[in-house]
């Protein structure tokens, strides 16, 4: 692990960052040349190992010498979600089942599971590349460590448990649900890091609250790791109003396709999320023509994994739409960032023709003191027309006994998303703590306009 000590000239003093590995700190030179490299082994790779891979690259015309550089990464054929489901279970593997030392899967809500796996090679990369996104959010060998994220197939557990580990922190497997356990190792085993899903996280912090606890002065939890779902600013604004001013929380990025967590994450500087690019090239395209974007523009994220010996993965559409900034962080890190996503390239609703994503509503909702952090989105036809209706709860539920003050909150919540979206919205005001808590991935969307005209 390596001490960063950099100067703030803003306030002309002296900032200590801690980073893991000197791959994070490498001139950008010296970090491309480490890319190429692993690209060429990684495309030769592929197309020896993987015959779906290998057959994509000879119907695009391209062999694995044809990449001589970094750009010609654009000349590889996509790898899609529909390969896994495609070839499910083991058909995009590249080495036999005795050379794996893990499994894990995603939740296959939507068919097939993805199921991925490891190679004792790849668990040691793994980790590591989660030890240094946990050093830097702030995570040290001193912590105790609460990892609130669901145990089995899910990579976020393990991944994070196995990274905060490599740290040298003291790691407690909870697994998600039974609150009143969750608060009593809280309290009890001094925890100092909570790993969660952001919407769990606040579930908890105003569970605690609802007890006539403060998180700040009666818990010693400093910092929230926390992943499985996107954290907008005001979300974080609001993780500070329930935990307290004090409370650090950091996002990291990953998906079980890539290698679980490990792929990104926020520093302490929270100035995007740095992508460990010397096992990960990132790429952004325009989501429908595919072509390759300019640094700073927003469009679809598309990670090359290198060194991956169990499922060597090129050119991934993850459907995560961000943008990608090359300037050094002021945490020292050379390490290009991620923009906090703003939404999904395949989640994006449509709503009478206007392009809606679930974090542009959250932005609105959550600077509205009236309300909580929790929502939900119905979006349905009627009369050949789409209606969308919002429902939030009530941080008082005096407010229901007037009408007054309720419509005119409705009024503004209403004005706030047309100003936002350029849509008009129906907008349900429900009772304090009505809606759905989720101990995983928070489900917000509901479209059900294939069920009307």
């Amino acid at each position: 692990m390596i001490k960063q000590v950099l100067v703030n000239f803003e306030s002309n003093k002296e900032e200590t960052f801690m980073i893991w590995a000197k791959e994070e700190t490498l001139p950008r030179e010296e970090l491309e040349k480490i890319q190429l490299t692993r690209l060429k082994e990684t495309a030769a790779y592929i197309y020896e190992k993987v015959a779906p891979y290998r057959a994509k690259m000879d119907e695009a015309g391209v062999k694995p010498e044809d990449i001589q550089s970094l750009d010609d990464l654009k000349k590889l054929p996509f790898t899609y979600k529909a390969d896994f489901r495609d070839n499910y279970p083991m058909g995009l593997f590249a080495v036999d089942k005795k050379e794996l030392v893990r499994f894990h899967a995603s939740s296959g809500t939507t068919g097939k599971p993805t199921l991925v796996g490891y190679t004792r090679n790849d668990l040691e990369m793994w980790l590591n590349n989660v030890a240094r996104i946990a050093c830097m959010g702030g995570a040290t060998a001193d912590d105790v460590v609460q990892i609130s994220f669901g145990y089995g197939t899910f990579t976020g557990a393990l991944g994070l448990h196995g990274g905060l580990e490599k740290v040298g922190a003291s790691v407690i497997p909870m697994s998600s649900g039974n609150t009143n356990k969750q608060i009593m190792f809280l309290q009890d085993m001094g925890v100092t890091l909570l790993v969660a899903t952001p919407s769990y996280a606040l579930h908890l912090g105003e569970e605690i609250r609802r007890r006539g606890l403060d998180p700040q002065k009666d818990l010693k939890v400093r910092i929230g790791l926390f992943g499985g779902e996107g954290m907008t600013e005001p979300m974080r604004d609001e993780m500070h109003r329930v935990w307290g001013d004090s409370f650090f929380c950091t996002q990291n990025y990953g998906m079980s396709e890539l290698c679980g967590p490990g792929v990104a994450g926020e520093c302490e500087a929270l100035q995007g999320m740095h992508i460990n690019e010397d096992w990960f090239i990132p790429e952004i395209i325009d989501p429908k023509t595919g072509e390759v974007l300019p640094s700073g523009e927003r469009g679809e994220l598309v990670i090359t994994c290198l060194g991956k010996e169990a499922i060597p993965l090129i050119r991934y559409r993850t459907g995560d739409m961000t943008r990608l900034f090359y300037e050094p962080c002021s945490c020292g890190r050379t390490t290009c960032r991620m923009e906090n996503l703003s939404g999904r390239a395949d989640d994006m609703l449509v709503v009478r023709g206007v392009n809606v994503f679930p974090t542009q509503i959250e932005e609105v909702l959550l600077k509205i003191e009236e309300i909580g952090p929790h929502y939900e989105i119905l979006v349905e036809r009627k009369n050949r027309l789409d209606v969308m209706t919002i429902t939030v709860e009530l941080v008082d539920d005096r407010l229901l006994d007037s009408y007054t003050k309720l419509s005119a909150l409705e009024q503004k919540i209403k004005a706030g998303l047309k100003s936002q979206l350029g849509l008009a919205t129906q907008i349900k005001l429900v009772a304090p703590n009505s809606l759905q808590r989720f101990e995983g991935k928070a489900k917000r969307v509901t479209d059900l306009r294939k069920d009307g005209l």
